[in-house]
């Protein structure tokens, strides 16, 4: 499995390209059109869209995806919170594409897309929905944990306790994870052990 990691050219988070055939992939969180582009020209078939949260700066690019047919999945308790004039409003009022969620995930819910398997995990906090992605030794944590620290939990739905309780969730997990964080750099869940003041 290889995970490509784009960078946001604005203010958006850090986008994942996932692939296990070099053929198909799915996009963990697009914060901008451009990672769409970045899929034709590596010639990869995006089969599927798995959002973290619903927050501006990471479904900034699911308008074309979806165009093209792309589904596009969330934690089932935050697709509402996606379109939501609470999260529209946030940021002095911000764009929102026009998109709609192909179908909700559920915490330990499991889903195989373009030969890869993906185990959900629900990790409120940064916002009362949010999910990481967990596939194979990757985990794909949003804006729940970065290197070093954690998002934040000031903004509508989200929770310090939760975010606390998110975070050590995600630290119990079996195995030294490679993480890939919605915003800053990749990091591993032994070091966020031994470094990270909220684990």
């Amino acid at each position: 499995m290889q995970v490509i990691k784009i960078y946001p050219h604005g203010f958006g988070c850090n986008s994942y390209i996932v692939t296990a055939d070099g053929k198909s992939a799915v996009i963990v969180d697009c914060a901008e059109e451009s990672v769409y582009d970045e899929c034709v020209k590596r010639g990869l078939a995006p089969a599927a869209v798995l959002l973290t949260h619903g927050h501006f700066d990471h479904v900034g690019g699911c308008g074309i995806f979806y165009a093209k047919g792309v589904p596009v999945y969330c934690g089932e308790k935050e697709a509402e919170y996606i379109f939501s004039a609470e999260n529209k409003g946030i940021f002095g009022g911000v764009y929102i594409p026009d998109f709609k969620i192909y179908k909700t995930l559920s915490d330990g819910e499991c889903i195989e897309v373009a030969g890869i398997n993906f185990k959900v995990i629900h990790t409120p906090g940064h916002t009362a929905g949010g999910v990481c992605y967990l596939a194979g030794d990757c985990l794909f944590t949003g804006d729940t944990l970065f290197c070093g620290s954690v998002g934040r939990c000031d903004l509508p739905t989200g929770s310090a306790a939760q975010l606390t309780k998110s975070v050590k969730k995600l630290l119990a997990l079996a195995g030294n994870l490679n993480l890939y964080c919605g915003h800053g750099e990749d990091t591993t869940s032994a070091y966020e052990k031994r470094y990270n003041p909220y684990a």
